[in-house]
């Protein structure tokens, strides 16, 4: 695999790593995922920032996708000194990072600790794409792992801390914390004394309780309260007390922490020791949803069909070798596939969007009624939002396309149960974690643009399950979208597309065209539901309709011919990304010549990073970029892979994976667009398989 050496002398200076470089593989994230794994468990390590390399573990703090510092310290003592491996703490020299590599579900750093020992901390969030009760559990692992580099024999202790941050985005909160063991797994709980259910604090949790737990064995210690305090002890003495600090105070009173110490006794040539931990937040309750019914209903985490609070510690802890096995399964097909429909440089960018794809949906409901609620995290936190489901959805195709239909049941219900006035669909449920609608119609309006969404999701889950029960059961509120499209999708009125941030514009090219094939995609469903005639009526549209386009929306005159902007408008043009649903459903509607065109044209005006999303400016977005790779010629498509491989590989961006940046510095705007699940859409390609 590729590896990234970064300049050494410059990493050095600013690092004090006195002896090593690390490297990368199979690149330098712009955020490396550390437990990432829900809306509420998304903590990254950021990469360069305020003079700070990128992607080294120890001397910096991991962070909430908001930026907010979630403590999370790392000591090691060898021989009786201590080192720092993670976290900002004082009191000890950093370890020289030797490696940073991460996997769809790992990310796993290499550090040599004073040419004694090595050690090796693997954060990893499980991915289950087809198992509901696993999946559901917002918990992840780190496992830490130590040999002798010098082959003599080192006596190692590892200590380990979570702060008090971790329970509430306001550090302003009292806290609450006990100690409890438990069928052989110890752990710190720790919550917000003021519950405020379904509500934030700069996006976390106002409620749950957290674990910090490890096992109840040989050589664990254990001890709660300030932090200076705490790590002191460890620092001095390489074991803490088991004491509790029993005076509950706010977040940032006195920094509460709460530590676990092993003593790994010695550990000398050809052998290893290992300790494992988990963190986690349990919520029994999930989310406010207006459903069926006059009031918002509270819907229970998924897991709480499978288990009690007292026992999902527990279980996540004792599940690890079947989580590692499945997880390694899962990196190695997502490679495997991606090598194989893109080389490396696809890898580099399939396998660092998994998590954070996942990391963005809680699992609630029943096991008869699953809803999978998606948080737009980053540009606004709204819920359910259509238009980052869409481009979420390759990686659903790819994975599991059941979480199309538990994704997209909220929003179905929602707008059945009458509690939704307009003819087109909604455009999201609300602000996550309350999914209350809109029973007034005033949702962010993308008529267009959700119509086409829905309708074209909903029919590839069933081709994908062949489940056309769903497609019957929904078929009064499909036929209604597809009244909208019919009155819109040929000239589309000024109107925003799912690139909001670009503005409102009349006669998009790019939106015609995807309601022009979610009307033939309703004709394929009127066939599969038994509505023949309506389905040659919908055909015969999708067919007018595309000849209009074809005269207005491509510049004939230009070498090569592309699609414009907007119809007639010569000088503009933009990303065609709208056809892929074609090729995704296989409706073979649109012409090979307009692939062809399309991806011929893109050759042509490529980036340093990348290929423009439209003439409006100079930013792109991943995903749409591998949504129009995805139906190009190979040398187009290798030529979009590269691009955003080299953008991963070198982009001043320090937050985790944006989906939007410049094709020219590879800069992106503002503090939105990270960390957004719609990097799923880069699994465009293997959605195709």
């Amino acid at each position: 695999m590729r590896l990234l050496r970064v300049a050494a002398a410059a990493l050095l200076a600013l690092a004090g790593h006195a002896d090593a470089v690390s490297t990368f593989e199979p690149a330098r994230p712009p955020a490396a995922p550390l437990a990432v794994r829900a809306p509420y468990l998304n903590v990254w390590l950021n990469g360069p920032n305020n003079g700070q390399p990128g992607g080294y573990l120890a001397g910096q703090w991991p962070k909430f996708w908001t930026q907010g510092i979630q403590a999370w310290q790392g000591f090691i003592m060898v021989d009786g000194k201590a080192y720092n491996w993670m976290g900002g703490a004082p009191g000890a020299d950093n370890v020289d990072q030797q490696s940073l590599k991460y996997t769809s579900t790992r990310t796993t750093f290499t550090m040599n600790v004073g040419g004694l020992v090595q050690l090796v901390a693997e954060f990893f969030s499980p991915v289950f794409p087809d198992d509901l009760r696993r999946q559901s559990i917002p918990f992840s692992y780190l496992k830490i792992s130590v040999v002798s580099l010098d082959g003599r024999t080192h006596h190692v202790q590892i200590y380990t801390d979570v702060s008090g941050e971790w329970a509430s985005g306001d550090n302003s909160q009292i806290i609450e914390w006990e100690h409890q063991a438990t069928d052989g797994v110890r752990s710190h709980k720790f919550y917000r004394q003021n519950q405020e259910p379904f509500r934030e604090a700069n996006d976390q949790a106002s409620w749950g309780n957290w674990y910090w737990s490890t096992g109840d064995i040989r050589g664990v210690t254990y001890q709660i309260g300030q932090d200076t305090v705490v790590r002191g002890q460890f620092l001095s003495n390489g074991t803490l007390t088991g004491t509790i600090d029993t005076e509950f105070r706010a977040v940032r009173d006195r920094w509460p922490v709460f530590a676990f110490a092993r003593d790994l006794g010695a550990v000398g040539k050809g052998g290893s020791a290992s300790t494992l931990f988990t963190i986690g937040i349990a919520q029994d309750d999930a989310i406010l949803f207006q459903g069926q019914g006059s009031s918002p209903q509270q819907v229970p985490s998924l897991w709480t069909n499978y288990l009690n609070e007292e026992d999902l510690v527990t279980f996540f802890y004792k599940d690890f070798s079947y989580a590692s096995q499945y997880a390694t399964n899962l990196d190695n097909r997502i490679a495997r596939d991606s090598i194989a429909a893109g080389g490396q440089d696809y890898l580099t960018i399939t396998s660092l969007a998994v998590r954070q794809a996942f990391g963005a949906l809680q699992y609630t409901g029943t096991e008869d009624d699953v809803r999978v609620f998606l948080k737009e995290i980053s540009s606004n936190s709204d819920i359910q939002t259509v238009d980052v489901i869409f481009p979420t959805w390759p990686i659903m195709l790819y994975l599991d396309p059941n979480l199309i239909k538990y994704t997209l049941a909220p929003l179905l219900e929602n707008q059945e149960s009458g509690h939704y006035p307009n003819k087109y669909a909604i455009h999201d449920l609300g602000r996550f974690p309350q999914a209350l609608g809109y029973p007034a119609g005033n949702d962010e309006a993308m008529p267009l643009e959700e119509c086409g969404n829905m309708i074209i999701m909903m029919l590839s889950y069933a081709q994908k399950t062949g489940d056309v029960k769903y497609l019957n059961e929904h078929w009064t509120l499909m036929a209604q979208w597809a009244e909208y499209l019919i009155e819109d999708a040929k000239i589309p009125a000024n109107q925003l597309s799912t690139d909001d941030f670009a503005g409102h514009l009349a006669n998009q090219t790019n939106l015609a065209i995807k309601g022009i094939i979610a009307l033939e995609a309703m004709s394929r469903i009127a066939s599969l539901t038994g509505h023949d005639t309506v389905s040659a009526n919908y055909s015969s549209i999708a067919h007018d309709y595309f000849d209009f386009w074809s005269r207005h929306g491509i510049n004939r005159a230009a070498a090569p011919n592309h699609s414009v902007l907007q119809y007639d408008s010569a000088e503009t043009y933009g990303l065609l990304y709208n056809i892929y649903p074609d090729r995704a459903l296989g409706l073979g509607f649109i012409p090979q010549s307009v692939y062809d065109m399309q991806s011929d044209f893109y050759k042509t005006k490529a980036n340093k990073y990348g290929v423009i999303l439209d003439t409006r400016g100079t930013l792109t977005k991943t995903d749409w970029e591998l949504f129009a790779a995805a139906v190009a010629k190979p040398d187009t498509k290798a030529l979009f892979i590269s691009l955003i491989a080299k953008w991963i590989n070198e982009t001043p961006t320090w937050r985790a994976f944006t989906d939007l940046y410049d094709t020219n510095t590879g800069g992106y705007p503002g503090n939105q667009f990270t960390a957004r699940p719609v990097v799923g859409g880069v699994f465009s390609l293997l959605a195709l398989q």
